[in-house]
């Protein structure tokens, strides 16, 4: 099982770290992505990082044997590429 490396507090925001699953968790990394969207402020972030997310989603939907993994890195995919055409 994947998880996602340690982040410290003050760059998820206060309070928002404790509703996604950590690393060392029993909750797959799917589970720990689905949170961490489901936690998600508005951050300015460079197009180039999302663009980049966006084509490594594709690449994990694609060659992923785990449904649960493709549907999370499909409906991610689909919101940064939604969140990129939004207007700014």
């Amino acid at each position: 099982m994947h998880s996602l490396p340690q982040l410290p507090q003050r760059s998820v925001g206060r309070g928002v770290a404790a509703l996604i699953p950590q690393s060392g968790t029993e909750v797959s990394a799917a589970g720990q992505a689905a949170a961490a969207l489901a936690a998600l402020q508005t951050v300015p972030v460079q197009l180039a990082v999302v663009q980049a997310a966006v084509l490594l989603l594709d690449e994990l939907a694609a060659t992923t044997a785990g449904e649960d993994v493709r549907a999370t890195a499909q409906e991610t995919a689909r919101l940064l590429r939604s969140a990129m055409a939004a207007p700014g």
